[in-house]
Protein backbone atom coordinates (compact mmCIF):
# COMPACT_ATOMS: atom_id res chain seq x y z
CA UNK A 1 0.00 0.00 0.00
CA UNK A 2 1.18 3.53 -0.95
CA UNK A 3 2.78 5.42 1.97
CA UNK A 4 2.31 8.93 2.70
CA UNK A 5 5.25 11.69 3.69
CA UNK A 6 4.93 14.59 4.54
CA UNK A 7 8.26 17.42 3.07
CA UNK A 8 8.20 20.85 2.46
CA UNK A 9 10.90 23.12 0.57
CA UNK A 10 13.07 23.49 3.25
CA UNK A 11 13.06 19.88 3.99
CA UNK A 12 14.35 18.79 0.69
CA UNK A 13 16.01 21.75 -0.46
CA UNK A 14 17.92 22.64 3.12
CA UNK A 15 16.39 25.19 5.30
CA UNK A 16 19.75 27.20 4.75
CA UNK A 17 19.25 27.36 0.92
CA UNK A 18 15.35 28.50 1.18
CA UNK A 19 16.51 30.63 3.96
CA UNK A 20 18.33 32.76 1.26
CA UNK A 21 15.91 32.48 -1.14
CA UNK A 22 13.57 34.33 1.13
CA UNK A 23 15.92 36.94 2.06
CA UNK A 24 16.57 37.72 -2.05
CA UNK A 25 12.78 37.50 -2.83
CA UNK A 26 11.98 39.98 -0.17
CA UNK A 27 14.66 42.32 -1.64
CA UNK A 28 12.96 42.07 -5.42
CA UNK A 29 9.89 43.34 -3.58
CA UNK A 30 8.31 39.70 -4.08
CA UNK A 31 6.69 39.53 -0.66
CA UNK A 32 7.95 40.04 2.81
CA UNK A 33 10.23 37.55 4.60
CA UNK A 34 8.09 36.39 7.06
CA UNK A 35 5.63 35.58 4.76
CA UNK A 36 7.75 34.16 1.97
CA UNK A 37 9.52 31.60 4.70
CA UNK A 38 6.28 30.16 6.01
CA UNK A 39 5.66 29.23 2.46
CA UNK A 40 9.47 27.55 2.72
CA UNK A 41 8.57 25.85 5.54
CA UNK A 42 4.86 24.55 4.54
CA UNK A 43 4.78 20.83 4.56
CA UNK A 44 2.41 19.52 2.21
CA UNK A 45 1.37 15.48 1.88
CA UNK A 46 2.18 13.91 -1.10
CA UNK A 47 -0.18 11.24 -1.24
CA UNK A 48 -2.92 11.66 1.82
CA UNK A 49 -5.16 8.03 2.63
CA UNK A 50 -8.11 9.67 1.77
CA UNK A 51 -6.84 10.13 -1.95
CA UNK A 52 -5.80 6.56 -2.03
CA UNK A 53 -9.55 5.71 -0.55
CA UNK A 54 -10.96 8.09 -3.38
CA UNK A 55 -9.06 6.60 -5.80
CA UNK A 56 -9.79 3.24 -5.29
CA UNK A 57 -13.48 3.76 -4.59
CA UNK A 58 -13.92 5.55 -8.39
CA UNK A 59 -12.97 2.57 -9.94
CA UNK A 60 -16.41 1.47 -10.46
CA UNK A 61 -17.01 4.31 -12.76
CA UNK A 62 -14.50 3.72 -15.15
CA UNK A 63 -15.68 3.29 -18.54
CA UNK A 64 -18.33 6.10 -17.35
CA UNK A 65 -19.08 9.32 -18.77
CA UNK A 66 -18.41 11.47 -15.88
CA UNK A 67 -18.23 14.66 -17.41
CA UNK A 68 -19.37 16.70 -20.31
CA UNK A 69 -17.23 15.80 -23.55
CA UNK A 70 -15.59 18.42 -25.09
CA UNK A 71 -17.18 18.61 -28.70
CA UNK A 72 -15.89 21.82 -29.69
CA UNK A 73 -12.21 20.58 -30.21
CA UNK A 74 -9.21 22.00 -31.64
CA UNK A 75 -8.09 20.20 -35.02
CA UNK A 76 -4.42 21.71 -33.96
CA UNK A 77 -1.65 21.32 -37.23
CA UNK A 78 0.25 18.81 -36.88
CA UNK A 79 2.28 16.45 -39.66
CA UNK A 80 0.17 14.08 -41.99
CA UNK A 81 1.56 11.19 -39.85
CA UNK A 82 0.76 12.76 -36.40
CA UNK A 83 -2.40 13.66 -37.25
CA UNK A 84 -2.89 10.21 -38.54
CA UNK A 85 -2.04 9.06 -35.47
CA UNK A 86 -4.21 11.29 -32.98
CA UNK A 87 -7.12 9.84 -30.54
CA UNK A 88 -8.09 13.31 -29.37
CA UNK A 89 -11.06 11.42 -27.77
CA UNK A 90 -8.18 10.24 -25.14
CA UNK A 91 -6.44 13.90 -24.79
CA UNK A 92 -7.04 14.58 -21.02
CA UNK A 93 -9.42 17.45 -19.54
CA UNK A 94 -7.90 16.48 -16.49
CA UNK A 95 -6.64 13.74 -14.35
CA UNK A 96 -6.03 12.49 -10.81
CA UNK A 97 -3.78 9.64 -9.66
CA UNK A 98 -4.08 6.49 -12.34
CA UNK A 99 -7.24 8.17 -13.87
CA UNK A 100 -7.52 10.65 -16.68
CA UNK A 101 -10.79 12.30 -18.21
CA UNK A 102 -10.08 12.18 -21.84
CA UNK A 103 -12.27 14.68 -24.08
CA UNK A 104 -15.01 12.13 -24.73
CA UNK A 105 -15.71 12.59 -21.17
CA UNK A 106 -15.24 9.00 -19.79
CA UNK A 107 -12.46 8.06 -16.64
CA UNK A 108 -10.28 6.08 -18.08
CA UNK A 109 -7.44 4.06 -16.22
CA UNK A 110 -3.91 5.37 -17.68
CA UNK A 111 -2.34 1.67 -18.30
CA UNK A 112 1.02 2.68 -19.92
CA UNK A 113 1.66 6.12 -17.59
CA UNK A 114 0.96 8.40 -20.38
CA UNK A 115 3.48 6.45 -22.42
CA UNK A 116 5.65 5.50 -20.04
CA UNK A 117 6.05 9.44 -17.78
CA UNK A 118 3.33 9.82 -15.41
CA UNK A 119 4.94 8.11 -12.88
CA UNK A 120 3.18 9.49 -9.66
CA UNK A 121 -0.06 9.77 -11.72
CA UNK A 122 -2.00 12.97 -12.89
CA UNK A 123 -2.08 16.01 -10.29
CA UNK A 124 -0.07 14.40 -7.74
CA UNK A 125 -0.24 16.10 -4.57
CA UNK A 126 3.29 16.06 -3.49
CA UNK A 127 4.10 18.50 -7.08
CA UNK A 128 2.29 21.03 -4.82
CA UNK A 129 5.60 21.96 -3.72
CA UNK A 130 6.33 23.35 -7.52
CA UNK A 131 3.72 25.61 -7.02
CA UNK A 132 5.06 27.10 -3.61
CA UNK A 133 8.34 27.46 -4.81
CA UNK A 134 7.32 29.66 -7.96
CA UNK A 135 5.19 31.70 -4.58
CA UNK A 136 8.45 31.52 -2.69
CA UNK A 137 10.16 33.12 -6.11
CA UNK A 138 12.54 29.98 -7.01
CA UNK A 139 12.92 30.43 -11.12
CA UNK A 140 13.11 27.66 -13.16
CA UNK A 141 15.47 29.40 -15.92
CA UNK A 142 19.02 29.03 -15.44
CA UNK A 143 22.07 28.21 -17.23
CA UNK A 144 24.44 25.78 -18.04
CA UNK A 145 26.94 28.51 -16.33
CA UNK A 146 24.56 29.52 -14.05
CA UNK A 147 23.66 25.84 -12.68
CA UNK A 148 20.73 26.34 -9.24
CA UNK A 149 21.61 25.32 -5.86
CA UNK A 150 18.84 22.79 -6.43
CA UNK A 151 20.02 20.88 -9.79
CA UNK A 152 23.55 20.25 -8.22
CA UNK A 153 21.59 18.87 -5.06
CA UNK A 154 19.91 16.95 -7.64
CA UNK A 155 23.09 15.50 -9.13
CA UNK A 156 24.46 14.57 -5.57
CA UNK A 157 21.18 12.44 -5.11
CA UNK A 158 21.54 10.91 -8.26
CA UNK A 159 25.08 9.65 -7.96
CA UNK A 160 23.97 8.80 -4.00
CA UNK A 161 21.44 6.34 -5.25
CA UNK A 162 23.50 4.62 -8.19
CA UNK A 163 26.17 4.06 -5.82
CA UNK A 164 23.77 2.65 -3.33
CA UNK A 165 24.01 4.80 -0.57
CA UNK A 166 21.69 5.68 2.46
CA UNK A 167 19.96 9.21 2.40
CA UNK A 168 21.76 11.94 4.34
CA UNK A 169 25.32 9.90 4.10
CA UNK A 170 27.57 13.49 3.14
CA UNK A 171 30.87 11.85 3.76
CA UNK A 172 29.89 8.61 1.72
CA UNK A 173 29.05 10.73 -1.40
CA UNK A 174 32.17 13.19 -1.43
CA UNK A 175 34.36 10.02 -1.29
CA UNK A 176 32.43 8.60 -4.62
CA UNK A 177 32.28 12.07 -5.95
CA UNK A 178 36.05 12.12 -5.57
CA UNK A 179 36.80 8.41 -7.58
CA UNK A 180 38.64 7.80 -10.69
CA UNK A 181 38.07 4.22 -10.82
CA UNK A 182 35.92 2.68 -13.43
CA UNK A 183 32.83 1.91 -13.44
CA UNK A 184 32.09 4.57 -10.39
CA UNK A 185 28.53 6.87 -11.76
CA UNK A 186 29.86 9.65 -10.31
CA UNK A 187 29.25 12.58 -13.45
CA UNK A 188 26.32 13.76 -14.14
CA UNK A 189 25.08 16.13 -17.29
CA UNK A 190 21.68 17.94 -17.29
CA UNK A 191 19.70 17.71 -20.47
CA UNK A 192 15.96 17.82 -21.51
CA UNK A 193 15.13 14.79 -23.42
CA UNK A 194 15.57 10.97 -23.21
CA UNK A 195 16.89 11.26 -26.73
CA UNK A 196 19.79 14.26 -26.10
CA UNK A 197 20.54 11.82 -22.70
CA UNK A 198 21.52 8.72 -24.98
CA UNK A 199 23.51 11.21 -27.56
CA UNK A 200 25.35 12.34 -24.77
CA UNK A 201 26.82 8.82 -24.05
CA UNK A 202 27.31 8.10 -27.84
CA UNK A 203 29.27 11.47 -27.94
CA UNK A 204 31.47 9.70 -24.94
CA UNK A 205 32.22 7.28 -26.60
CA UNK A 206 33.01 7.95 -29.81
CA UNK A 207 35.60 10.46 -28.33
CA UNK A 208 37.89 7.95 -27.50
CA UNK A 209 37.93 7.48 -32.00
CA UNK A 210 37.26 10.84 -32.83
CA UNK A 211 38.37 14.50 -32.15
CA UNK A 212 35.91 16.47 -30.73
CA UNK A 213 37.24 19.67 -31.89
CA UNK A 214 40.94 19.60 -34.26
CA UNK A 215 43.14 21.07 -31.31
CA UNK A 216 42.45 18.24 -28.92
CA UNK A 217 44.84 15.49 -28.51
CA UNK A 218 44.30 12.09 -30.59
CA UNK A 219 42.00 9.93 -28.94
CA UNK A 220 43.05 6.10 -27.50
CA UNK A 221 42.06 4.21 -30.37
CA UNK A 222 42.21 6.91 -32.99
CA UNK A 223 42.15 4.73 -36.72
CA UNK A 224 40.04 2.58 -35.78
CA UNK A 225 36.36 1.88 -36.94
CA UNK A 226 34.08 2.40 -33.89
CA UNK A 227 31.68 -0.96 -33.54
CA UNK A 228 28.64 -0.22 -31.41
CA UNK A 229 26.62 -3.60 -30.05
CA UNK A 230 22.94 -3.34 -29.83
CA UNK A 231 20.15 -5.61 -29.02
CA UNK A 232 19.43 -7.81 -32.37
CA UNK A 233 15.52 -8.66 -33.27
CA UNK A 234 14.29 -12.14 -33.27
CA UNK A 235 15.61 -11.83 -37.39
CA UNK A 236 19.26 -10.98 -36.10
CA UNK A 237 18.05 -7.01 -37.55
CA UNK A 238 18.59 -3.94 -35.54
CA UNK A 239 14.96 -3.04 -34.56
CA UNK A 240 14.77 -4.33 -31.02
CA UNK A 241 16.93 -1.62 -29.73
CA UNK A 242 15.77 2.29 -29.45
CA UNK A 243 17.87 4.89 -27.60
CA UNK A 244 16.32 8.04 -28.78
CA UNK A 245 15.39 9.92 -32.02
CA UNK A 246 18.64 11.69 -32.79
CA UNK A 247 20.29 10.29 -36.36
CA UNK A 248 22.88 8.08 -35.13
CA UNK A 249 21.10 6.46 -32.81
CA UNK A 250 18.15 6.09 -35.06
CA UNK A 251 21.14 4.91 -37.53
CA UNK A 252 21.84 1.87 -35.02
CA UNK A 253 18.34 0.39 -35.61
CA UNK A 254 18.18 0.23 -39.26
CA UNK A 255 16.89 3.51 -39.88
CA UNK A 256 18.66 6.35 -42.48
CA UNK A 257 20.23 2.94 -44.04
CA UNK A 258 21.41 5.00 -47.21
CA UNK A 259 23.15 7.33 -44.86
CA UNK A 260 24.44 4.52 -42.48
CA UNK A 261 25.75 2.40 -45.85
CA UNK A 262 27.86 5.44 -46.68
CA UNK A 263 29.36 5.70 -43.07
CA UNK A 264 30.13 2.22 -42.64
CA UNK A 265 32.00 1.57 -45.88
CA UNK A 266 33.84 4.43 -45.55
CA UNK A 267 35.03 2.63 -42.27
CA UNK A 268 33.54 5.62 -39.88
CA UNK A 269 31.23 3.76 -38.03
CA UNK A 270 30.07 0.27 -37.74
CA UNK A 271 27.06 -1.71 -36.09
CA UNK A 272 26.84 -4.89 -35.31
CA UNK A 273 23.59 -6.15 -33.24
CA UNK A 274 23.83 -9.15 -30.62
CA UNK A 275 21.11 -11.79 -30.04
CA UNK A 276 18.79 -11.49 -26.95
CA UNK A 277 19.93 -13.16 -23.73
CA UNK A 278 22.32 -15.21 -26.07
CA UNK A 279 26.20 -15.48 -24.48
CA UNK A 280 27.96 -17.02 -26.80
CA UNK A 281 26.57 -14.93 -29.52
CA UNK A 282 27.62 -11.79 -27.61
CA UNK A 283 30.93 -13.37 -27.14
CA UNK A 284 31.79 -14.74 -30.32
CA UNK A 285 31.03 -10.88 -31.96
CA UNK A 286 33.34 -9.16 -29.02
CA UNK A 287 35.95 -11.61 -30.59
CA UNK A 288 35.77 -10.78 -34.02
CA UNK A 289 35.09 -7.01 -33.74
CA UNK A 290 37.63 -6.45 -30.82
CA UNK A 291 40.33 -6.76 -33.37
CA UNK A 292 42.43 -5.66 -36.47
CA UNK A 293 40.83 -1.96 -37.76
CA UNK A 294 37.54 -2.57 -35.16
CA UNK A 295 37.44 -1.61 -31.98
CA UNK A 296 34.03 -2.23 -30.11
CA UNK A 297 33.27 1.23 -29.06
CA UNK A 298 29.98 0.39 -26.43
CA UNK A 299 27.64 -1.73 -25.59
CA UNK A 300 23.80 -0.18 -25.42
CA UNK A 301 21.07 -1.73 -24.22
CA UNK A 302 17.70 -1.65 -22.09
CA UNK A 303 17.23 -3.82 -19.41
CA UNK A 304 13.52 -4.02 -20.17
CA UNK A 305 13.21 -3.70 -24.09
CA UNK A 306 10.04 -1.54 -24.01
CA UNK A 307 10.31 -0.78 -27.74
CA UNK A 308 10.48 -5.28 -28.16
CA UNK A 309 7.90 -5.96 -26.50
CA UNK A 310 8.75 -5.29 -23.29
CA UNK A 311 11.52 -8.15 -22.96
CA UNK A 312 13.67 -8.44 -20.09
CA UNK A 313 17.29 -9.56 -20.17
CA UNK A 314 18.21 -12.50 -17.85
CA UNK A 315 20.65 -11.40 -15.09
CA UNK A 316 23.51 -13.78 -16.45
CA UNK A 317 23.32 -13.06 -19.51
CA UNK A 318 23.72 -8.92 -18.13
CA UNK A 319 26.72 -10.47 -15.77
CA UNK A 320 28.33 -12.34 -18.34
CA UNK A 321 28.25 -9.30 -21.12
CA UNK A 322 29.40 -6.78 -18.78
CA UNK A 323 32.42 -8.46 -17.07
CA UNK A 324 34.04 -9.53 -20.80
CA UNK A 325 33.12 -5.78 -21.52
CA UNK A 326 35.24 -4.79 -18.76
CA UNK A 327 37.83 -7.13 -19.80
CA UNK A 328 37.90 -5.66 -22.98
CA UNK A 329 37.88 -2.02 -22.42
CA UNK A 330 34.27 -1.47 -23.53
CA UNK A 331 32.10 1.03 -22.29
CA UNK A 332 28.57 -0.43 -21.25
CA UNK A 333 25.62 2.02 -21.58
CA UNK A 334 22.42 1.38 -19.80
CA UNK A 335 20.12 3.03 -21.17
CA UNK A 336 16.82 3.57 -18.09
CA UNK A 337 14.92 6.25 -19.87
CA UNK A 338 11.76 3.28 -20.03
CA UNK A 339 12.69 1.93 -16.28
CA UNK A 340 14.31 4.20 -13.94
CA UNK A 341 11.99 4.87 -11.68
CA UNK A 342 9.97 1.66 -12.11
CA UNK A 343 12.29 -0.49 -9.72
CA UNK A 344 12.25 0.07 -6.22
CA UNK A 345 15.87 0.64 -6.20
CA UNK A 346 14.60 3.75 -8.84
CA UNK A 347 17.87 2.21 -11.00
CA UNK A 348 16.85 -1.18 -12.48
CA UNK A 349 20.72 -1.31 -12.83
CA UNK A 350 21.00 -1.78 -9.37
CA UNK A 351 18.70 -5.15 -9.26
CA UNK A 352 21.23 -6.73 -11.66
CA UNK A 353 24.12 -5.64 -9.10
CA UNK A 354 26.08 -4.44 -12.41
CA UNK A 355 28.35 -1.33 -13.07
CA UNK A 356 27.83 0.55 -15.97
CA UNK A 357 29.85 3.08 -17.09
CA UNK A 358 26.75 4.71 -18.42
CA UNK A 359 22.76 5.08 -17.33
CA UNK A 360 20.66 7.64 -18.55
CA UNK A 361 17.74 8.61 -16.62
CA UNK A 362 14.12 10.72 -17.89
CA UNK A 363 10.60 10.47 -18.15
CA UNK A 364 9.92 8.88 -14.67
CA UNK A 365 12.11 11.31 -12.34
CA UNK A 366 10.39 13.57 -13.40
CA UNK A 367 7.00 12.53 -13.14
CA UNK A 368 6.38 13.74 -16.65
CA UNK A 369 6.23 17.56 -15.09
CA UNK A 370 9.40 18.81 -16.84
CA UNK A 371 11.71 17.14 -19.83
CA UNK A 372 14.80 16.89 -17.34
CA UNK A 373 16.84 13.32 -18.54
CA UNK A 374 20.17 12.80 -16.91
CA UNK A 375 23.30 11.27 -17.98
CA UNK A 376 25.02 9.55 -15.08
CA UNK A 377 28.94 8.27 -16.81
CA UNK A 378 32.39 7.69 -14.71
CA UNK A 379 35.07 10.05 -14.25
CA UNK A 380 37.42 7.76 -17.12
CA UNK A 381 34.37 8.62 -19.71
CA UNK A 382 34.28 12.25 -18.55
CA UNK A 383 36.18 13.14 -22.01
CA UNK A 384 33.91 16.22 -23.53
CA UNK A 385 34.51 19.88 -22.70
CA UNK A 386 31.44 21.64 -21.96
CA UNK A 387 30.02 22.50 -25.49
CA UNK A 388 30.36 18.84 -26.58
CA UNK A 389 27.35 17.84 -25.07
CA UNK A 390 25.42 21.12 -24.20
CA UNK A 391 22.03 22.05 -23.97
CA UNK A 392 20.85 25.32 -23.30
CA UNK A 393 17.77 24.26 -21.09
CA UNK A 394 19.03 21.42 -19.66
CA UNK A 395 19.64 23.21 -15.94
CA UNK A 396 15.73 24.25 -14.61
CA UNK A 397 15.52 24.51 -11.03
CA UNK A 398 11.92 23.40 -10.91
CA UNK A 399 12.60 20.32 -13.47
CA UNK A 400 15.35 19.53 -10.82
CA UNK A 401 12.64 20.03 -7.69
CA UNK A 402 10.33 17.70 -9.35
CA UNK A 403 12.90 15.02 -9.61
CA UNK A 404 14.04 15.64 -5.90
CA UNK A 405 10.56 14.96 -4.85
CA UNK A 406 9.68 11.88 -7.12
CA UNK A 407 12.73 10.67 -5.64
CA UNK A 408 11.53 11.20 -1.71
CA UNK A 409 8.32 9.52 -2.50
CA UNK A 410 9.59 6.81 -4.24
CA UNK A 411 12.19 5.82 -1.94
CA UNK A 412 9.97 6.37 1.13
CA UNK A 413 7.25 3.66 -1.00
CA UNK A 414 10.13 1.35 -1.94
CA UNK A 415 8.48 -1.53 -0.63
CA UNK A 416 5.10 -1.05 -2.26
CA UNK A 417 7.05 -0.60 -5.75
CA UNK A 418 8.26 -4.19 -5.16
CA UNK A 419 5.19 -5.43 -3.78
CA UNK A 420 2.75 -4.37 -6.50
CA UNK A 421 5.20 -5.10 -8.99
CA UNK A 422 5.27 -8.25 -7.68
CA UNK A 423 1.36 -8.68 -7.74
CA UNK A 424 0.77 -7.52 -11.40
CA UNK A 425 3.17 -9.74 -12.48
CA UNK A 426 1.48 -12.54 -10.97
CA UNK A 427 -1.54 -11.44 -12.39
CA UNK A 428 -0.10 -11.31 -16.22
CA UNK A 429 1.05 -14.93 -15.22
CA UNK A 430 -2.38 -16.04 -13.74
CA UNK A 431 -3.68 -14.78 -17.50
CA UNK A 432 -1.29 -16.63 -19.40
CA UNK A 433 -1.97 -19.96 -18.13
CA UNK A 434 -5.90 -19.39 -18.21
CA UNK A 435 -5.78 -18.51 -21.94
CA UNK A 436 -2.47 -21.05 -23.17
CA UNK A 437 -4.04 -20.84 -26.85
CA UNK A 438 -4.04 -16.71 -27.25
CA UNK A 439 -1.21 -16.14 -24.82
CA UNK A 440 2.16 -16.96 -25.31
CA UNK A 441 4.06 -15.91 -22.90
CA UNK A 442 4.45 -12.87 -20.53
CA UNK A 443 7.23 -10.75 -20.22
CA UNK A 444 8.54 -7.64 -18.57
CA UNK A 445 9.85 -6.67 -14.94
CA UNK A 446 7.06 -5.50 -12.16
CA UNK A 447 4.60 -2.97 -13.00
CA UNK A 448 6.50 -2.76 -16.53
CA UNK A 449 4.40 -6.14 -17.72
CA UNK A 450 3.41 -7.38 -21.76
CA UNK A 451 1.39 -9.90 -23.13
CA UNK A 452 2.85 -11.98 -26.13
CA UNK A 453 -0.41 -12.87 -28.42
CA UNK A 454 -0.40 -15.55 -31.37
CA UNK A 455 -0.11 -13.31 -33.71
CA UNK A 456 -1.07 -9.29 -34.58
CA UNK A 457 -4.51 -9.06 -35.30
CA UNK A 458 -5.49 -10.72 -32.11
CA UNK A 459 -2.97 -8.32 -30.61
CA UNK A 460 -4.36 -4.85 -31.99
CA UNK A 461 -8.35 -5.95 -31.34
CA UNK A 462 -7.36 -7.22 -27.42
CA UNK A 463 -5.77 -3.70 -26.91
CA UNK A 464 -8.78 -2.24 -28.91
CA UNK A 465 -11.58 -3.69 -26.98
CA UNK A 466 -9.48 -2.62 -23.44
CA UNK A 467 -9.15 0.82 -24.68
CA UNK A 468 -12.72 1.13 -25.66
CA UNK A 469 -15.00 -0.94 -23.87
CA UNK A 470 -13.17 -0.97 -20.77
CA UNK A 471 -11.04 2.25 -21.03
CA UNK A 472 -8.31 0.93 -19.75
CA UNK A 473 -5.10 2.55 -21.73
CA UNK A 474 -2.54 0.12 -22.80
CA UNK A 475 -0.48 -0.66 -26.08
CA UNK A 476 -0.26 -2.71 -28.85
CA UNK A 477 2.97 -3.07 -30.55
CA UNK A 478 2.48 -4.52 -33.51
CA UNK A 479 4.75 -2.51 -35.93
CA UNK A 480 8.38 -4.16 -35.96
CA UNK A 481 7.70 -7.04 -38.29
CA UNK A 482 10.43 -9.12 -36.69
CA UNK A 483 8.67 -8.68 -33.14
CA UNK A 484 6.42 -11.10 -31.34
CA UNK A 485 3.12 -8.81 -31.32
CA UNK A 486 2.62 -7.76 -27.73
CA UNK A 487 0.28 -5.95 -25.02
CA UNK A 488 2.13 -3.05 -22.97
CA UNK A 489 1.40 -2.05 -19.25
CA UNK A 490 3.20 0.32 -17.25
CA UNK A 491 0.84 1.23 -14.48
CA UNK A 492 1.79 4.24 -12.52
CA UNK A 493 3.87 3.67 -8.79
CA UNK A 494 0.82 4.54 -7.22
CA UNK A 495 -0.81 1.53 -8.37
CA UNK A 496 -2.96 -0.38 -5.85
CA UNK A 497 -4.09 -3.90 -5.75
CA UNK A 498 -7.76 -2.99 -6.38
CA UNK A 499 -6.80 -1.13 -9.70
CA UNK A 500 -5.00 -4.32 -10.91
CA UNK A 501 -7.37 -6.48 -9.89
CA UNK A 502 -9.69 -4.49 -11.60
CA UNK A 503 -7.39 -4.44 -14.64
CA UNK A 504 -6.92 -8.21 -15.07
CA UNK A 505 -10.62 -9.17 -14.35
CA UNK A 506 -10.86 -6.70 -17.78
CA UNK A 507 -8.27 -8.35 -19.35
CA UNK A 508 -10.03 -11.46 -18.41
CA UNK A 509 -13.27 -10.59 -19.80
CA UNK A 510 -11.80 -9.86 -23.13
CA UNK A 511 -9.69 -12.43 -23.51
CA UNK A 512 -13.09 -14.99 -22.80
CA UNK A 513 -14.83 -12.84 -25.56
CA UNK A 514 -12.14 -13.24 -28.19
CA UNK A 515 -11.96 -17.22 -27.13
CA UNK A 516 -15.85 -17.34 -27.66
CA UNK A 517 -15.96 -16.06 -30.95
CA UNK A 518 -13.15 -18.17 -32.17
Amino acid sequence: MVSNIKLSLADITGSGYMEKVCRASEALGLDSYENLKKIADTKVEFFPDALREKLDGMIAQVNQVVSEPLSASCSGAGTQSFSDALHKENAPLSGLGFYRIGENGKLAVIGKSEHYQASCGHNFPGYKLLQLAMQVGITNITHNNTRGHITRLLERELVRIANGIAPGDEAAVDKVLQSTEKHVLNRVINLETGSLACEAALKMMLARFYRLQPHFPAPKYSGKTPVFLVMADFQDGKEANYHGTTVIMQMLRGMWHELYNILESSGGIKTVAVRINDKDSFAETVKQYNQGNTRIAGFIHELVLMNYGGIRLENDYVEFCHKLCDENDIPVFVDEIQSCMWSPELFLFKEYKCHPDFVSVGKGFPGGMYPASRMLTTAAMDNLNQFGALVTNGQEELASLANLITIRFAEHNAEHIRVIGRFWQEKLYALAGEFPGQIKKTEGDGLLGTLFFSDAEQTAEFCRRINNSCSIDISAQVYKANCPPAALTKFPLIASEKLLEFAYQSMRKVLRELEDEQ
